[in-house]
């Protein structure tokens, strides 16, 4: 049992690796723009506060970190050239071993993202209640 935990934790710790080498390749100028567009979505997806599927529902609310995530991970990967991600990867693997980053801006974003998101869909909401 105990291999089985270190085989997900590493995993877990290598799909987090993808996903900071996918945002070290959004920011490269080699990558092209629909990878670009792809991998920031993905990225703002995984390090989002707000799930799809909220995690306390019951089987479904780790859906989206078992699948839709890597899955996300995997396409934008096929989309990116390969040398630029293998390099982001590098730089991806020496950030980790030094400790988690953090980007406070990115953070800031992505929250006022959600909350506007969730501003349109009360007035949506509202205007097909009052009509």
């Amino acid at each position: 049992m105990p291999s089985f935990i270190g085989s997900w934790k590493s995993r877990a710790q290598e799909l987090k690796t993808e996903v900071y080498a996918l945002f070290l390749a959004y920011k490269d100028p080699r990558t092209p723009w629909f990878a670009r567009i792809f991998a920031a979505l993905v990225v703002g997806y995984a390090f989002s506060p707000i799930d799809l599927i909220p995690d306390p529902t019951p089987l479904l609310g780790y859906l989206d970190d078992l699948v839709l995530i890597p899955l996300g991970v995997f396409l934008a990967l096929k989309m990116i050239p390969a040398d630029v991600i293998a390099e982001c990867r590098l730089k991806a693997r020496e950030v980790m071993a030094v400790g988690k980053p953090v980007n406070m801006v990115a953070a800031a974003v992505i929250v006022v993202v959600w909350v506007a998101l969730a501003a349109l869909a009360v007035v949506f909401l509202y205007r097909l209640v009052k009509s």
